[in-house]
């Protein structure tokens, strides 16, 4: 039956002209896509539906064509440069056909556009390939061993038969990390945002290896489809409740309808089993199904409604497998999942752009809620499953009329207990859980998992085309779980590590945010990027950390700085 329905699908895209592959998710790309939404006004803003990501290229390059042409005078030299940026990195969906041409070609055949060290277009086919390289040196105040990261690949995109797209990334990647990162490593048993490594042979290194690749084709006029492994992320913060890019990449089937006012986008992920390192063996697979569905409501308010169910596709104890009524793309999961022991949410978020110069935007998700328990216990503010998580943000461009100096300000709350689900497995087996909302061990939202607070201050100036400046300070309170020694096994459950079994917890009343072992984390961030060519970036980075905890042995302090050069790929960044 699946099988039926991609072949289905594939053969359904001969008869409809196909779309163009997706922009690599890239907070420094996207926050170039959220400035020009909000200062158009949003009136091109509503075509790109900016709170899924990644983005199409050619609604990137709609986008940069349309302002390009705008008359008005409210893009400075430097907006205009950006805009041109965008453009030549999406130039072949731009109706400026000589969009990132360059003046003279390396040996004729190499870099006939800026953005390509090889390209080839013909009606029927088309492709572009890059190198992929991300060296860095920096030093850990404290460490006697330098930090580095050394990362090669390979990047390619194209089309066949102007139908199906196609990309492809992959790098082999050796990093020394920063204390915190380490610690994080060994706490996961995994390199955030990636999953399984090895040792490397410097001190404390790590070894990996990433790939992502996908096709694109559509379904029909109005409905897109991307089959793959990659990564998304859902909403308008710089953190996301519902669904953030945190996690490793993981195998999924997307639709993606877009009709006049509403977008509305399904996801069936196949998420990561986790290798426990210690016994070499896998946990089991499971599943993620997801619908998010935007509304327009005007030109500048953007309402939308999210549910998910995470799943196993083989339950031992109540003999399950993967149940196909999820894959059913007009159904209310909780009504599939009632009385089944699968974990379904449900969130709401808004985004209201105004005045040319303002967004603000909300998440709200709701994991477990009992209205009886409000109404009939005093403490019931503290019941273990009233499970929620809020976020507000504003983002300001242009900020006191100085032109490139942007400003976003967010908070995010998560009550204990949030994203983790009970464990099917008789005994409670660190991570065996999979029905919790993770992925390869790692949280599939904030990155801080659940029983915090969390306040975020980003800005950003742009002085001239070539240089970004940008400052950037988390301060996070949350309640930590007591661990053994090495920091690999909790022997308490206060809500934070998501993927405990919530059985486990310490109380079913008087639970509140920061219970366990009191902890304040300040993470700031000042990097300064040159842009030396098109995708090739100079980044200096000092990063200052300072983890204060109730508990002696959790405390650690962080001195970091940086320099790196990219080419053709975004920064690495562990912001936590």
């Amino acid at each position: 039956m699946k099988n039926s329905l991609v072949v289905f699908l594939l053969l359904s895209a001969s008869f409809v002209k196909a779309q163009s592959v997706y922009a690599p998710i890239n907070s420094d790309y996207s926050y170039l896509l959220d400035r020009y939404e909000i200062k158009s006004g949003n009136d091109v803003g509503s075509k790109i539906f900016s709170n899924v990501k990644p983005t199409l290229r050619k609604d990137i390059a709609q986008l940069a064509d349309t302002l390009l042409d705008d008359t008005t005078k409210r893009y400075s030299k430097v907006d205009k440069a950006n805009l041109q940026y965008l453009q030549t990195d999406n130039w072949e969906f731009s109706k400026n056909q000589t969009a990132g041409d360059t003046k003279k070609p390396f040996l004729k055949a190499f870099y006939q556009k800026k953005n390509a060290a090889y390209q080839y277009k013909r009606d029927y086919f088309e492709v572009q390939a890059n190198p992929v390289f991300y060296g860095g040196v920096g030093r850990n105040k404290g460490s006697d061993t330098n930090c580095y990261i050394n990362t090669r690949g390979l990047e390619v995109r194209g089309s066949v038969d102007k139908r199906v797209g196609f990309y492809t990334f992959m790098t082999d990647n050796q990093i020394v990390f920063p204390n915190y990162v380490n610690r994080e490593i060994q706490h996961l048993d995994a390199v955030p945002g990636e999953g399984s490594w090895s040792n490397y042979k410097t001190k404390g290194g790590v070894d990996f290896f990433t790939a992502r690749g996908y096709i694109t084709f559509n379904i029909t006029k109005h409905i897109t489809a991307q089959l793959g492994q990659d990564k998304n992320f859902i909403g308008n913060g710089y953190r996301s409740l519902f669904l953030s890019d945190f996690s490793s990449n993981y195998m999924f089937f997307k639709t993606n309808t877009n009709v006049g006012k509403f977008n509305y986008t399904t996801i069936f992920a196949q998420l990561n089993p986790f290798l426990a390192r210690e016994t070499g063996s896998y946990h089991p697979t499971k599943f993620m199904a997801m619908h998010y569905l935007s509304m327009n409501l005007s030109k500048r308010f953007t309402f939308s409604i999210f549910e998910s169910i995470t799943f196993g596709n083989n339950d031992s104890l109540n003999n399950r497998r993967f149940d196909f009524a999820y894959v059913n793309p007009f159904i209310f999961y909780k009504s599939v999942e009632e009385g089944g022991p699968d974990k379904a949410h449900i969130g709401f978020d808004i985004k209201w752009n105004f005045w040319r110069h303002f967004s603000f935007y909300s998440q709200i998700f709701i994991d477990e809620f009992n209205f009886q328990e409000i109404i009939h216990r005093k403490d019931s503010a503290g019941w273990w499953a009233n499970k929620q998580a809020l976020q507000v943000g504003l983002k300001c461009i242009d900020v006191f009329g100085i032109k490139n100096l942007d400003l976003q300000l967010e908070e995010n709350i998560v009550r204990p207990y949030v994203y983790s689900a009970f464990s099917v497995y008789p005994t409670n087996s660190y991570a065996a859980n999979y029905h919790n909302y993770t992925n390869y061990q790692q949280p599939l939202a904030d990155p801080n998992g659940a029983n915090f607070y969390e306040y975020i201050g980003i800005l950003r100036y742009q002085p001239c085309r070539r240089l970004s400046l940008v400052a950037k300070a988390f301060y996070t309170v949350t309640g930590l779980d007591p661990f053994t020694v090495g920091l690999t096994q909790p022997t308490a459950n206060y809500g934070s590590n998501v993927s405990l079994d919530y059985n486990t917890r310490v109380s079913n009343y008087g639970n509140h945010i920061g219970q366990g072992i009191h902890t304040t984390i300040l993470y700031t961030d000042f990097t300064a990027t040159y842009r030396a060519a098109h995708n090739v970036f100079i980044d200096l980075k000092v990063i200052v950390r300072r983890e204060n905890s109730a508990l002696a042995a959790y405390n650690l302090t962080t001195n970091y700085a940086t320099m790196a050069i990219r080419w053709n790929i975004p920064q690495r960044l562990n912001e936590y």
